[in-house]
C-alpha cells in the first residue's frame, strides 16, 4: 500500500480519498488506479446526484461504516472526486477498497 501515497492520506477528520469515477457501468466496483486516484465504476447515471449517492453508498458498504461517515469534499459534478471517510485510516481504507489481485 505504500506505493499509493496520492490516493489516500490521513487527516484529523479521517482518511482523505481521491477517486476517479466512471458512471453508467454494469456494476459498481473498484477496478484499480487511475493516475493518482482510485478508479471506481458506478452502476448509476451522473444525473441528479445519483452517481455521487452510489459512490457514497459503495464506499460506506465496503468499509462497513455508516453512510454519514463518508462525505464528498470536492468534485460533485466531476469525474475526479475527493472524499473524507471518518473513522478510518488511509491504510485501512485502501486495504478494504483495492481490488484483490
Amino acid at each position: 500500500m505504500d506505493s499509493l501515497p496520492g490516493i489516500a492520506r490521513d487527516s484529523e477528520r479521517g482518511a482523505i480519498l481521491s477517486v476517479h469515477v466512471q458512471p453508467n457501468a454494469a456494476r459498481t466496483e473498484c477496478v484499480g488506479v487511475h493516475g493518482d486516484a482510485l478508479k471506481v465504476r458506478l452502476a448509476a447515471r451522473p444525473v441528479d446526484g445519483a452517481a455521487n449517492d452510489e459512490l457514497i453508498r459503495f464506499i460506506a458498504e465496503q468499509c462497513a461504516i455508516p453512510r454519514a461517515h463518508v462525505q464528498l469534499q470536492a468534485g460533485a459534478e466531476a469525474r475526479r472526486k475527493r472524499l473524507c471517510i471518518q473513522g478510518m485510516t488511509a491504510q485501512a481504507l485502501l486495504a478494504r477498497l483495492m481490488p484483490q489481485q
